[in-house]
């Protein structure tokens, strides 16, 4: 089992820069591939980024590619999204997830509750 709480959001302006952090409990966490979600106001879910357990395999949604950067700490048990070049699309609330399998359509087990991101205009 492993809780997931996520951090850093918050309002910027376009072509601004946040960093997102997402804190794991549980001495599973390299166990799991960690994910980056996000849903906008009126929208789906949909997949921002991934990372594999040992960090050596990472995936990004093409909306996302070359301004966003997914890392991950195993020692500290945590996961970071830092996101440059922000644009008013990415506005959304950002979710965190973990999972044993390598996917981007399929379920994620565990989720995080979530942390607001605006970009304004």
């Amino acid at each position: 089992q492993v809780q997931l709480v996520e951090s850093g959001g918050g309002l910027v302006q376009a072509g601004g820069s946040l960093r997102l952090s997402c804190a794991a409990s549980g001495r599973t966490f390299g166990n799991y591939h960690m994910g980056w979600f996000r849903q906008a106001p009126g929208k789906e879910r949909e997949f921002v980024a991934l990372i594999s357990w040992s960090g050596g395999r990472t995936n990004y949604a093409d909306s996302v590619k070359g301004r966003f950067t997914v890392s991950r700490d195993n020692v500290r048990n945590t996961v970071a999204l830092q996101m440059n070049s922000l644009k008013p699309d990415d506005t959304a609330i950002y979710f965190c997830a973990a999972n044993n399998v390598w996917t981007i359509q399929g379920q994620w087990r565990h989720w995080g509750q979530g942390t607001q991101v605006t970009v304004s205009s």
